[in-house]
Formats: C-alpha cells, sequence, structure tokens
C-alpha cells in the first residue's frame, strides 16, 4: 500500500512551526508528541491526525480559535482516506475507557513507556507485558499510560479486553474481528480464517501509528495474532499470567506501591484534611491494604462514602486478620473476587500446593516444605511453584529458590484451605512436614557436632541434603522459623522422644548462634518432654541447655539462675557428675551477671573441681568453660592476675589437644581463653600485650562465623588501640565492632557507641 502524499495539514503545520521559530523538537517536547510523529504528519505521511493532537499542537503554537479551527480543518480530510478494506471506520469502537484521575506513582514505567514511543523502529513495533499479581493496577495502569500517549499516536487509540478470566477467553480470531472493524474494515469484506483476519491486521497497522490496549490477556497463543508485525505502533498487553512465551517484547515491573505512595494515593480519594489529620492511621491503614493497589483504592472510596468515618476506626478493623478480606470490598469491588479468579484458573493440584503454601512458618517457603505440606513429589513441586509465580500468586525470591504470599493473598489462601481442606488431611499434612523438618534439621545440626565425624546419617532426602557445616548452617538458618515450627508442633503433639532428639542434635550448633533468642523456646521444650519421658538425665542436660540460653541469649539472670538450680537438683538425684558440674557452672554465671560475685566465685571453683574429677572427653571441654568462666568472674572481681592464671591455664590444656575433637571445636576452645587473656592483659594495663589475642581470637571467631564472640572481641580491641593512641585504628575497629553487636542485637552495642563518642570528643 503506497503512502498517502503531502498534503495541506503537512504544509500548514511545517510553516506555523517555522513562522513561530521552533524547531521539531521543541515543538514536539511541547505539544506533548514524538519527534517521529512530527515528522510524519509534516512530510505527509500522517495525513489526518486526531483532533486531540491538533490541539495539542495548536496549543504549543500559541494560535488562536481561528487558527486552531483552520488548522483543524486541513487535518479533516486525512482521517477519511481510503482504507484497503470496505468500510468507513466506526466512532468510537473499542476507544480507551474513561482514565482515573487520582492515577498514583508508577513515574518510572510510565517514563520506559514513553522512551519506547519515541523511539519505535518501523521494523520492529514495541510490544509491552504489564504482568503481575491480581490487585495490582495492571488495567489502571495501561488505560492512564494509554490516555498520556495519546497525543504521540494520531492514526488512534484501541482498547480491548481478552477475557481471560471468563470460562472462554476471547478467540483470537473474533478479538480480530473487533480490532479490525475498529480499523474501518466491513463485516463483509471480513476474512474467515485466523491466518487471514492476523495478516490483513498486519497490513492495516504497519502504515499507521496506533496505540493497542489488549487488557487481560490469557496466553501467548491468544495474544500472537494480534500483534503488528511491522510500523511504528505501540502495543500494552496486560496479563495475570506472565507470558514468558512471547518473543521481542518489553516488561514493565508494576511493584508494590511504596508506602508514602500508599498513602498518596489515599489521599487522592478521600482528601487530604482526612489525611492531614490521621497521618499515623494512613500510613498503618496502608499497611494493613498490603500497599496493594486494588485495597487501597476499596479502602480510599469506603472512607470517602463515609465521611464521617475516621481512618483510625478501619486501620482498627482491619487489623483483625481473620475480618480484612471481609472489609475490603466497597460496591462491586472486592479483594477476595479479585483473588478468586486467579485461582479458578488453578488445576486441582495447583490449588491444593497453594493452599498448602499458606500454612508454611515464616515469610517464605522452600520447595522441599511445600512437597511436604502438598504430599506430591518434590520435582513436581518446584515446577508448579514457578508456574504459581507465573501467575502473580506466588512471588520468588530473587536469589534463592524459596517462594512468599503477598500479605492479602497469603489470608486467601489461608481462607480457601479451611474451607477446602479436610481437617484430619490439614493435620496429616502438618504431621507429615514436621517429622521431615525435624528429621532434617536434626541431620544439619550435627554437623557441629564435637563428638561426630563424618557426614550425619537421618537426612529424610539425602539426595537434597546439606553437605557440610557451611551449607548445614545456611540451611538452618534459613529454614529457622519452619523447623522451630515443627518443634512446637511436635511437642503439642506429645512426640517427647522426637524433641528432645532434636533439641539434643542443636546443642553444639547453638554455641555458633548465641545471638538466636529462639534457643530459650528449644530447650524449655526440651526439658519439658525429657521429664514427660522420664529421663532424669535427659532433663538436667536440657535444663543446663535452658540456664545457658537465658544467660547468653536473653541476658535473662534471674531465669538462667532458677533453670541452673532446677537441673542441679535432677542431677544429683540421679547422680550425674557431668550436669552437676555443668548446673554449677550455669548457676555461677547467673550469680555473676546479677552482681553476686563471691557466691560466684565459689559455684565455679566447685564446677572446676567437679568436672576435674571426671576423666571423660565430655570433662575435659567443660573443664575448659568453666576456667574461662572462673576466670572472668576473678577479674570482674579486680583480681586479674588470677584470672590470666586460670585462662593461661586453659589454653595450654586446649593446645596440648584433646582426643577426638574436630579442628573446628578445638578452635573455639581457643579462641574463647584468647579473648579472656586479652580482656586479662587489658585489666593490668599491658596494653601492648592485650592486642596480640585479641586479634587471634577476632580472627578465629571470624572463621567461625560466631557473630555473638566476634562482637566482643572486636570491641575490646578497639579500647586497646585506643590506649596505644593509635586513633585512627581504633575508630575503625569500634566501628566494625558496634555494626557487629548491633546486628546481632548484643547488649555491649550501648558501650562500643560510647567508646566511640569519646574517642571522637578526643580527637576534635
Amino acid at each position: 500500500m503506497t503512502r498517502p502524499t503531502p498534503g495541506e495539514f503537512g504544509r500548514r503545520l511545517r510553516e506555523l512551526r517555522l513562522g513561530a521559530g521552533l524547531s521539531q523538537e521543541r515543538l514536539a517536547h511541547s505539544a506533548g508528541v514524538s519527534v517521529r510523529a512530527l515528522a510524519n504528519m509534516e512530510s505527509g505521511r500522517t495525513a489526518g491526525p486526531q483532533r486531540q493532537t491538533v490541539q495539542a499542537l495548536s496549543r504549543a503554537l500559541g494560535l488562536n480559535a481561528d487558527g486552531t479551527r483552520a488548522l483543524e480543518a486541513a487535518a479533516a480530510p486525512g482521517r477519511n482516506r481510503a482504507r484497503p478494506a470496505t468500510g468507513a471506520a466506526a466512532p468510537g469502537i473499542l476507544s480507551l475507557p474513561r482514565d482515573a484521575g487520582d492515577f498514583t506513582a508508577r513515574a518510572a514505567a510510565l517514563t520506559a513507556l514513553e522512551s519506547l514511543a519515541d523511539g519505535a523502529a518501523p521494523d520492529c513495533p514495541s510490544v509491552v507485558v504489564v504482568a503481575g499479581a491480581p490487585g495490582l493496577g495492571k488495567t489502571a495502569f495501561a488505560v492512564h499510560a494509554a490516555h498520556r500517549l495519546a497525543p504521540r499516536f494520531p492514526d488512534g487509540q484501541l482498547y480491548l479486553d481478552l477475557r481471560a478470566m471468563d470460562a472462554e477467553p476471547t478467540r483470537p480470531e473474533d478479538a480480530l474481528a473487533r480490532l479490525l472493524a475498529a480499523l474501518g474494515v466491513a463485516e463483509r469484506a471480513l476474512p474467515q480464517g485466523l491466518a487471514d483476519r492476523a495478516g490483513l491486521f498486519r497490513s492495516l497497522t504497519a502504515t499507521r501509528r496506533l496505540l493497542l490496549v489488549l487488557d487481560n490477556a490469557a496466553d501467548e497463543n491468544q495474544i500472537r495474532p494480534l500483534l503488528p508485525g511491522t510500523g511504528t505502533s505501540l502495543t500494552i498487553v496486560t496479563s495475570r499470567n506472565s507470558l514468558t512465551g512471547l518473543e521481542a517484547i518489553h516488561r514493565v515491573d508494576l511493584p508494590l506501591l511504596r508506602r508514602e505512595e500508599a498513602v498518596e494515593l489515599l489521599t487522592r480519594i478521600v482528601g487530604p484534611e482526612r489525611v492531614a489529620r490521621e497521618a499515623q492511621a494512613a500510613r498503618d491503614l496502608a499497611d494493613r491494604c498490603g500497599r496493594l493497589p486494588l485495597a487501597l483504592r476499596i479502602a480510599g472510596q469506603r472512607l470517602a462514602a463515609r465521611p464521617q468515618e475516621t481512618l483510625t476506626k478501619l486501620t482498627e478493623l482491619l487489623e483483625h486478620e481473620e475480618r480484612r478480606l471481609d472489609l475490603l470490598q466497597s460496591g462491586d469491588r472486592q479483594v477476595r473476587a479479585a483473588f478468586a479468579l486467579s485461582y479458578g484458573q488453578l488445576d486441582t493440584t495447583a490449588r491444593l500446593l497453594w493452599r498448602r503454601c499458606a500454612l508454611a512458618a515464616g515469610p517464605d517457603v522452600s520447595p522441599e516444605t511445600a512437597a511436604q505440606l502438598a504430599g506430591i513429589p518434590l520435582r513436581e513441586a518446584e515446577l508448579r511453584l514457578d508456574g504459581l509465580c507465573d501467575r502473580g500468586l506466588l512471588q520468588a525470591d530473587p536469589t534463592a529458590e524459596r517462594y512468599r504470599f503477598h500479605d492479602l493473598l497469603g489470608l486467601f489462601a489461608a481462607e480457601q484451605g479451611t474451607a477446602e481442606d479436610d481437617p484430619a488431611d490439614r493435620a496429616g499434612a502438618l504431621d507429615r512436614t514436621a517429622h521431615w523438618m525435624l528429621a532434617r534439621a536434626t541431620a544439619a545440626a550435627l554437623h557441629f557436632d564435637a563428638e561426630r565425624h563424618g557426614t550425619p546419617a537421618g537426612d529424610p532426602d539425602p539426595a537434597t541434603a546439606p553437605t557440610g557445616r557451611d551449607r548445614a548452617r545456611e540451611w538452618l538458618e534459613t529454614e529457622r522459623a519452619q523447623w522451630l515450627a515443627a518443634l512446637h508442633h511436635a511437642h503439642t503433639s506429645g512426640w517427647h522422644r522426637l524433641v528432645v532428639d532434636t533439641a539434643e542434635a542443636m546443642h553444639w550448633f547453638s554455641d555458633a548462634t548465641q545471638h538466636w533468642q529462639e534457643w530459650v523456646e528449644v530447650f524449655r521444650r526440651a526439658a519439658d518432654a525429657a521429664r514427660a519421658l522420664g529421663s532424669p538425665h535427659e532433663e538436667a542436660t536440657q535444663l543446663n541447655y535452658l540456664s545457658w540460653a537465658h544467660n547468653l541469649c536473653l541476658h535473662r539472670p534471674h531465669a538462667a539462675l532458677e533453670a541452673a538450680d532446677a537441673a542441679l537438683s535432677v542431677a544429683l538425684a540421679c547422680d550425674d557428675r557431668l550436669q552437676t558440674g555443668w548446673a554449677l557452672g550455669y548457676g555461677a554465671g547467673a550469680l555473676r551477671r546479677l552482681g553476686r560475685m563471691d557466691e560466684a566465685i565459689a559455684r565455679f571453683r566447685a564446677a572446676v573441681a567437679c568436672h576435674r574429677d571426671n576423666p571423660s572427653t565430655q570433662g575435659r571441654l567443660a573443664e575448659l568453660t568453666t576456667l574461662n568462666a572462673l576466670g572472668e568472674a576473678l577479674r570482674r572481681q579486680g583480681l586479674a592476675h588470677e584470672a590470666l592464671e586460670q585462662h593461661l591455664n586453659s589454653l595450654e590444656i586446649c593446645r596440648q589437644g584433646i582426643p577426638g575433637q574436630a579442628p573446628h571445636i578445638l578452635a573455639t576452645y581457643e579462641a574463647v581463653p584468647l579473648l579472656h587473656i586479652g580482656h586479662d592483659y587489658a585489666a593490668l594495663e599491658r596494653w601492648q600485650e592485650a592486642e596480640a589475642p585479641l586479634r587471634d581470637a577476632w580472627r578465629i571467631f571470624e572463621e567461625l562465623d560466631m557473630p555473638a564472640w566476634l562482637g566482643p572481641a572486636q570491641l575490646e580491641l578497639g579500647r586497646v588501640l585506643r590506649r596505644l593512641d593509635r586513633p585512627g585504628e581504633a575508630r575503625t575497629v569500634l566501628a566494625t565492632a558496634l555494626h557487629t553487636l548491633t546486628t546481632h542485637h548484643h547488649p555491649s552495642q550501648a558501650e562500643a557507641a560510647a567508646e566511640l563518642r569519646d574517642l571522637d570528643r578526643a580527637h576534635h
């Protein structure tokens, strides 16, 4: 098809532009059209732009009413140029829906679309896919963008809903029939087959600069025949599916609104005065709505319809999760209904998997956990989780194979599980998952056991089991919420042996993660379970672990002393010498933290004597730990010389070696007295001698990834460097210490901050 020859409109537009002293770039910018579009109009390739484009040009040129009418008259004949198919274009067919006057945010995405519109190449028309979860505002964005870009597309803007959520989405041949009709093809001239209709559509769009909005697309097969093949048109496709099979397209990501953007949307709907009066309630309301545009609009429209209702009231109502979806509806808009449309598109297995993911503990779920909850093979779970992400029903972690719900989608999934799943089936799924999870957690934790060597046995799926200490730690940390929930489930289910065995396996791993506050709950449950089993040796052991956790993880010395005294009573009753010594030591540690130093030192000495009489390997390790604690107590009492003696003794025992102990365990027992020796030298003001052991302790704790010990080592080294009059090094080390201590919620973080302030004051 030949292009129209330049006509009156193009000549007149060029004369007006030159007369106004404007370049094409300047006029295009002022009128909101692309330079390419303006050049096409002046050359006659676009002979009849739409009225809104002519009006924008007239305003940019500063024309009066007569001048605008004259320019409009010059454009009118070009709009009636002959089409390659019989029949005139039907005015108003597939016109854009109404734009939302309160549309908010999405500036980056809109800018990206404008760049695509301005840089269109004739051999590759731009196609943009806007996909994502229900409620993100994909249609609102596409419509708003189309209205904003309209002046750049003088040959028209078409909108077509492809009805993906219907039982029978629009067939591509039917969609083409409507698009061709909008382009002026008479019904009698409409080809019969899909291929012929698609070919005619491509030929018509090749010579037009059109903006197409194909909303609510079902899949790639529906969309492909509707895409222009050449020309400078722009097509915006929205879909709840990611349409990853489409080739050579651009994607626009619509994330959740930021909190301030969500508040701005509420402000535009309900008015700035109400939001200003309840600014914090508006922020909380944005959070209750999950910063999801649909939920925010519904909440805002409810408030707009109830001018006397406060934002605080609605926020408090939405605080109750069981009512949240009930409240997020206004007129014919419902968050639940939007979610239900996507859920209804899933097959039976995908629905089950999605519902069961809502049973997972923590913020996200792994494929292994999802497979156990759904009772399906791991490989199938992995594939289906990817499919749920493609449908916008789950969000994939960008770096790990883990998946999470949007808050409101998670509520809907849980709601569907309650409605559809048999309670016995749900209970069975939780039982199955808890057994699997605790078996893997136990095997992973045993990588840290000082008395075991080689790969621990007992993992429920050796092919996917974490290998080595680093991978085991990574798994235990990543799945922390899930295996802790499994332990709780086992405890409430009366699986006492499983609870005790899991906690015992965690003992050595807990030493490496003292910053975890959850250890108190782990060992409390295990002590209860051991008591229920009638096993006093295990009860005393778990009570000692509980005392340790109260002392070092939660820094609650009263609770630590209570647990240690209980452990001592049980250990003495069953003549367990090892646990008797540990109970004395843990009780002494609690007394020290309570400031009862004489009692603490006496108990520490008794604990050392108890362990020294125990010839077992466990007795040697216990002796080392207690010597270190005794020395610390002595130092705090001002007896730094005796403290140094105890710590040097501990270091010597460690360096002589303890048969059967793994290198990382011996390294741990070496690093602790090194830290104390550094403290002792500092207390004696032997600053130069203090530096080396503190640096050695730092190195070992860092290599073993033990932040609960690393932070204090860094803090003490920073203090020593200050006394050595090396302020630059001291500042660097103290800043590192503050970061470590703050990151892991260590109570010494305030001391590090104070040291930094003092250092800055002294050197400014």
